[in-house]
């Protein structure tokens, strides 16, 4: 499967932005599909899943109530809508998918085996 991140972008404080993760070689109805962030001289973070059914949605304390993730399965593509973006959240925005089908979404980065370039974020003051 190959994932490609897009839709990052210098934004200022307050704004708005939405992320898309479009994919290839496999169908994202089945599997869970997170979001990740890795701002610079920092570790790689967990922002956002989504199950494989979409019922349920997980998002880390930073972002609750800002970002929503979705999932549009006809165009086999997952988002992230960025709300009130603040300057911490300047990083490069990773997606990736779990390769069991119908498992859980997961929120550490060792459960995901696909993964996106990346797109980069800049919140400015």
């Amino acid at each position: 499967v190959q994932l490609q991140a897009s839709g990052g972008g210098l934004v200022q404080a307050g704004g708005s932005l939405t992320l898309s993760c479009a994919a290839s070689g496999r169908s994202l109805s089945r599997y869970p599909v997170g979001w990740f962030r890795q701002a610079p001289g920092k570790e790689r973070e967990f922002v956002a899943a989504i199950s494989w059914s979409t019922t349920y949605t997980y998002y880390a304390d930073s972002v609750k109530g800002r970002f929503t993730i979705s999932k549009d399965n006809a165009e086999n593509t997952v988002y992230l809508q960025m709300n009130s973006l603040k300057l911490e959240d300047t990083a490069i925005y990773y997606c990736a998918v779990r390769s069991q089908r119908f498992s859980e979404l997961g929120i550490n980065l060792t459960e995901y085996d696909y993964w996106g370039q990346g797109t980069q974020v800049t919140v400015s003051s």
